[in-house]
């Protein structure tokens, strides 16, 4: 009998950890009677692996080509970043090139594997339709954002000791984020917003549709739309950056500032375009590619970073080499979204009937930025602020501006690590659940039910992240961001701080998603509008005043708190609109099994003592991650929570 896919997940992320401990374990040496015999081990685990992988379907369903051209892509990028962070400072371990071609030979020999098993075996995997969709999609784009955040950390662990907290790290921090924000904002955001709940009404209604259909002519008509203004955008971008980067009296490292983000800014329609065209491919049932697809921009960070360390490269030469990097990257995730988007839309210049449908977007949209756009644009605000004594000088108010040239790198690299559980699990859930809400918009019970579902499997990974994140703050950014041509001391101590104010939001982070989304479902854009606006200023206004005291720090702080209002707000507002369902009882369960970890990893860190090396500090972090980790989800299954069956795909008998 085949392990159910709850099962065979789990005991991937088992084996993953296992292999991670035993790669990076120092001074390991393995000893046969053949030449060389650690390297038949590393084919042998890592194409487990990625059979393992294969069997999550994380990837896709297993039979399907593209789901093992997927594991290729995942499996080889991992072995990469498993053998090149055998490096790091304390290990006692080298980079080997012949262990990298062991471990991708041995994910190749499993996808090959896999491959013949397709032809040779019959499918008999008929599926019920009494599988819960939410949970489904999730654990699917949970599970491949947690890739992609992996090698996120990944690209973050080079990246820091490519730059550093140095200028050049703000700088590039800086051109990065700029159109990250359009991307969330145009992509994920606003026009997602907008646009799903009505490509999900056009789509429902395709069947006696010639082709090309409505929502194909819909769809085609707004990424035409869209092309066009962020192409605009970018145009008068670059011509207001050349003009800044043209006036008299600039300092060398805010030309430099200037130059990387006109090397980053025509990034912004490649990624608007993905994100939206990803949304197409959601409403169609195919959450796989839209969720691996910021894999592609890791990967190419990566190289882009790994190669200016091997070359010897001064900083600010490795920050366009990167820059330069991450516009391919852009290129590229295009191209492979526009390539599976074939079998479930053709784009089409015809847009009869669709102009309709597309001025009525147009109206909801500009609401829907402000809505959806709070955290993007708290998030701007919080980068320029950071990088004021390099935009626009030493002053501000009159006042001696309290951050320095390091700010916005402290600022940008520490985001990273709270958006990882944020990323993998808090935006899952509100993608996972936008086109279901859309769909059930019209039936108060099943808009309740899935809005429920929503709020209690936010909460189930995002209460325990923020309690975690909190406690493990030093040991973290330890781990991640010293050694090398890392972090000094003090940008660790600063680090530190801005992940704490992060931190404790996380919850707030991952519902907010939610949230706003459940109101657009319901075509309702006014109200989260006009709590957003309010956040806004309250933001501004805790920025300004904490920065003063608390540095960067501060402006974390300021981010945590407005999202926290926010939620509450939201909360309050939908309640008069729809039933949550039975989800106070659930959410008292989450808060016992937290206040269990949070006991459990602080005598765990009591008897352990403060870490004085590299090696401690790490062990101390696995060792807290791993208790607390099991003592949640212990006390979870005791208490009869449902969430984790609900994602292990055991839906049945649970409320």
């Amino acid at each position: 009998m085949i392990p159910g896919r709850g099962w065979r997940r789990a005991g991937f992320i088992l084996f993953a950890v296992v292999l991670g401990t035993a790669t990076h374990w120092p001074n390991v040496v393995i000893e046969g009677p053949v030449p060389r015999p650690d390297l038949f081990v590393h084919i042998a685990a890592f194409g487990l692996w990625t059979l393992l992988l294969i069997a999550t379907e994380w990837a896709g369903p297993w039979r399907s080509r593209g789901s093992l051209l997927r594991a290729a892509g995942i499996g080889a990028g991992y072995a990469a970043i498993d053998e090149l962070t055998q490096g790091i400072p304390g290990l006692n371990r080298v980079v080997d090139p012949m262990d990298l071609a062991a471990n991708v030979a041995g994910v190749l020999l499993a996808c090959a594997a896999a491959a013949a098993a397709v032809r040779l075996l019959p499918d008999r995997s008929r599926r019920s339709d009494d599988v819960d969709t939410l949970a489904q999609n999730t654990a699917t784009v949970a599970g491949l954002t947690f890739a992609s955040r992996v090698f996120g950390l990944a690209r973050d662990l080079v990246l820091v000791r490519v730059f550093g907290d140095s200028v050049v790290g703000s700088a590039f921090n800086a051109a990065f984020a700029l159109p990250n924000m359009f991307r969330r904002l145009f992509g994920e955001g606003a026009l997602s917003g907008a646009f799903i709940p009505r490509y999900t009404k056009l789509a429902g209604s395709d069947a006696e549709d010639p082709r090309p259909r409505l929502s194909d002519r819909y769809a085609s008509l707004i990424a035409m739309a869209l092309i066009t203004v962020t192409s605009g955008v970018t145009v008068l971008g670059e011509l207001g950056l050349l003009l800044w980067s043209r006036s008299e009296g600039l300092a060398e490292d805010t030309q430099y500032s200037i130059a990387l983000m006109m090397i980053m800014l025509p990034l912004m329609p490649l990624v608007c375009v993905t994100a939206v065209l990803g949304g197409v491919l959601q409403v169609r049932g195919s959450f796989a590619v839209p969720a691996s697809v910021p894999i592609v921009l890791n990967l190419c960070v990566i190289a882009g970073g790994l190669a200016a360390l091997w070359t010897g490269v001064t900083p600010m030469e490795a920050g366009r080499l990167v820059a330069w990097a991450t516009l391919a990257a852009g290129v590229v995730q295009l191209g492979w979204v526009a390539a599976t988007l074939r079998r479930h839309l053709s784009l089409t210049t015809s847009f009869t009937g669709a102009w309709a449908h597309g001025r009525a977007t147009l109206a909801a949209f500009v609401p829907v930025v402000i809505g959806m756009g709070t955290l993007q644009l708290n998030t701007l605000m919080d980068t320029v602020l950071a990088m004021w004594p390099t935009w626009f000088g030493p002053e501000m108010f009159g006042r001696t501006v309290p951050m320095d040239e390091s700010s916005n790198a402290v600022l940008g690299f520490t985001q990273r690590l709270y958006q990882f559980p944020l990323g993998v699990f808090g935006i899952a859930v509100a993608t996972a659940a936008f086109p279901q809400l859309s769909r059930t918009a019209s039936d108060p019970g099943r808009f309740a039910d899935t809005l429920a579902r929503g709020v209690r499997l936010s909460l189930f990974i995002g209460l325990p992240a923020s309690a975690g994140l909190f406690l493990v703050r030093d040991d973290l950014v330890r781990v991640m961001f010293s050694g090398g041509n890392g972090f000094s001391d003090q940008g660790l101590q600063r680090a530190a701080a801005v992940l704490a104010g992060y931190s404790l939001a996380v919850w707030a982070f991952s519902l907010n998603h939610l949230l706003v989304r459940a109101f657009y479902a319901r075509e309702d854009t006014r109200t989260p509008t006009a709590v957003s606006l309010t956040m806004v200023g309250v933001n501004l206004a805790l920025n300004l005043t904490l920065i003063w005291t608390l540095r960067e720090a501060g402006l974390a702080w300021a981010t945590a708190v407005t999202a926290s209002l926010q939620t509450v707000v939201l909360i309050a507002l939908l309640r008069r609109r729809v039933s949550f369902g039975p989800v106070l009882l659930p959410i008292m369960h989450h808060l016992l099994g937290v206040a269990g970890m949070v006991a459990c990893v602080l005598g765990l860190r009591w008897a352990l003592g403060a870490p004085e090396t590299w090696i401690a500090a790490a062990a101390r972090l696995a060792g807290s991650v791993a208790i607390g980790g099991g003592v949640y989800l212990g006390l979870s299954l005791a208490l009869g929570s449902s969430e984790l069956r609900w994602l292990l795909g055991r839906t049945r008998g649970g409320t």
